[in-house]
């Protein structure tokens, strides 16, 4: 088949097919960056940064559970100038490798100091973490706020060029209503969903098994949460929209394809199975577009909302 028939293009991004790793999970690194392309991602999310370094919370910090991982990490990152440093080396040698960095902030005013930042180091698009569920001050108590969210997109908008793409999270009573809130601020597609807000607990000690007591509960658990909220967003909108949670096979693809998405974020499932599963997925993708006679990705996209 030809290559084309996996790109997509998501807020005028480009790319030459729709899987990319999600943010958070994989280590920040320029050389990490490099293999997620290689082999084979579509584009590379960075970890979330912000205007300094942040450390991450006491461990334990990251637990395997029976369907996915709990994690508390608390947003850990070098800060904005450090990574704004390696981003733009990473694409002086790289330029054909889209990179969209994940920026955070506890107002309007720091995610708009990072968004400038890291579009003048080479960004090719901005995801906003409106969604990590378990760092106080940041990511979900900002995204659960219409209003706050609609200041914060509008605002990164207001001073940079790139696609900006929220991020929200499902902890809350519509996930339409804060959807609606990020497109007024004029972002270029949705990401959809963070992981889901939790808590587990050692019997034996009697105590919650991370340092944080709460967490963000991802993998294949949250598939059929991701699902949803992409339905009802593109359902009420037919925005752009990135899907993501609990991602494992190229069926899952389909699905949030079908359910309106135009790329997906793979997360949990890297951890478990190694970055081989890009090309797995990919090979799949392509074969079941030739057994079912779909020329290409792009037509299956929201096609279960007109069936």
């Amino acid at each position: 088949m030809s290559k084309s028939v996996l790109r997509t293009v998501i807020g005028g991004l480009s790319i030459s097919n729709p899987l990319m790793n999600a943010s958070g999970v994989l280590s920040n690194t320029p050389g990490l960056w490099r293999r997620l392309y290689e082999s084979g991602a579509g584009a590379i999310v960075t970890k979330s940064v912000g205007l300094t370094e942040r450390e991450p919370y006491p461990g334990p910090n990251v637990v395997e559970i029976e369907c996915g991982l709990l994690n508390a990490m608390g947003l850990p990152n070098p800060g904005v100038e450090i990574l704004c440093e390696e981003l733009k080396a990473f694409k002086m040698e790289n330029p054909d490798i889209i990179v969209i960095v994940s920026v955070f902030g506890a107002n309007a005013d720091e995610f708009t100091r990072v968004a400038s930042s890291v579009e003048e180091a080479g960004a090719d698009a901005i995801e906003l973490n409106l969604s990590c569920p378990h760092a106080k001050g940041y990511g979900a108590e900002i995204g659960s706020n219409p209003k706050t969210v609609k200041e914060v997109v509008s605002n990164v908008k207001s001073v940079v060029k790139v696609p900006v793409f929220p991020k929200l999270t499902p902890n809350v009573t519509s996930i339409v209503e804060i959807a609606d809130a990020a497109l007024s601020g004029g972002a270029d597609g949705i990401v959809a969903i963070n992981s889901v807000k939790g808590i587990r607990i050692n019997v034996e000690l009697m105590r919650p098994v991370l340092g944080n007591v709460y967490g963000g509960y991802t993998g294949i658990g949250i598939l059929p949460i991701g699902i949803r909220a992409v339905w009802d967003i593109y359902e009420e909108f037919e925005c752009d929209i990135i899907g993501v949670g609990g991602i494992e096979s190229y069926k899952h693809v389909l699905e949030y394809m079908l359910a309106g998405a135009k790329a997906v974020q793979i997360g949990t499932a890297l951890y478990k199975k190694g970055l081989q599963l890009f090309k797995e997925i990919k090979e799949s993708l392509e074969k079941w577009l030739q057994e079912h006679n779909i020329n290409e990705l792009n037509d299956i996209i929201g096609l279960s909302h007109r069936r």
